[in-house]
This record gives C-alpha cells, structure tokens and sequence, in this order.
C-alpha cells in the first residue's frame, strides 16, 4: 500500500505544511486535531464541545483513511487548564471506554488563545 494524505481542508494544513493524517501501510497517523467546526470555521467556547469536535473530526478523518475508532492503539492529548481534565475524561470514556488505547495528557499553551484542547492518534489496521 502506498502512503496516502489526507486533508480537511483547514487553512493551516496548507500555511505550515501538513496533513490531517498520513495512511502508511497499516498505520494512520492523525495530526493534532483542535475542536473547530470546519463547516463554520469557529471555535466553540466550552472545552466539552471543542473535545467533541476534535472526536468529530478524528472519526471523519479515521473513516476516510479506511479505519474506524477501534483501530488506534495510541493518543495524546493537550488542555491548556488542569480544571479541563473531569469534563473531557468523561467524554474520552464515551469513545474510548472499550479501546483503551494508549495515552497521555498534557497540559500547555496552544497556538490559539480559544483553543483549549487538542487531540492526536495513531491507528493501525486490525486484522479480522
């Protein structure tokens, strides 16, 4: 299989040069994804909406690459406040509650003052 971009379009993949993900062979590498709606290009205000957002786009992207949720066996994700940490657990449990992929959490600043958090997974393919 050969290596494969994909993109969703958002502005900054062309301005710093990235994909939304690379497929390589049995692997997807998703880049870090933040929670904005690309149909409107804005930036929710709640942490809870912009996690579900960044899953959104996971999904959509993960889809379009060939693998769905259960395919991904690591991710990172960014909070710029520890306080974020309760409310997005619970819905990183909706998602992944019966994957359980590898995972860390950090806490930092973001490129963008609105965003608040920031998501990046690996997958690779199951065999059946």
């Amino acid at each position: 299989m050969s290596r494969k971009l994909i993109s969703t379009g958002s502005p900054f993949e062309k301005t710093a040069g990235f994909s939304r993900a690379v497929v390589d062979g049995d692997w997807c590498f998703i880049s870090g994804t933040t929670g904005y709606d690309y149909t409107t290009m804005k930036m929710p205000e709640s942490v809870e909406e912009q996690t579900r957002n960044c899953m959104k786009t996971i999904q959509k992207t993960l889809q379009e690459a060939g693998f769905d949720l259960a395919d991904i066996v690591r991710c990172r994700y960014c909070l710029t406040d520890r306080s974020y940490v309760p409310k997005v657990f619970s819905i990183l449990g909706e998602y992944f509650g019966e994957i359980r992929p590898a995972a860390t959490m950090i806490i930092c600043g973001l490129i963008e003052l609105e965003m608040k958090v920031e998501i990046d997974v690996t997958a690779k393919k199951r065999k059946l």
